[in-house]
């Protein structure tokens, strides 16, 4: 099982959004993933910079900030 998959809950750790709440929305390498959430913009995000929660939402890859921002709401 890879640790950040799609639909992966995670807490920013680093950055000017650290401490928010995000989710995987893609993953491009080993060491990268798009990331986007309620209170975070999408884009690039060093995995090191996220630690992964266990939770997950059920999102596509490369869904819209409207589809994340909807799954979001299902989750407490």
């Amino acid at each position: 099982m890879q640790v950040f998959e799609v639909g992966r809950i995670c807490n920013k750790i680093r950055g000017r959004e650290a401490g928010e709440k995000c989710t995987v929305v893609e993953v491009i390498d080993e060491k990268y993933v798009l990331v986007d959430g309620p209170n975070v913009k999408r884009r690039r995000c060093n995995i090191g910079h996220l630690e992964p929660t266990n939770q997950k939402i059920t999102i596509k890859k490369g869904a819209t900030k409207k589809d994340v921002t909807e799954a979001f709401k299902t989750i407490k």
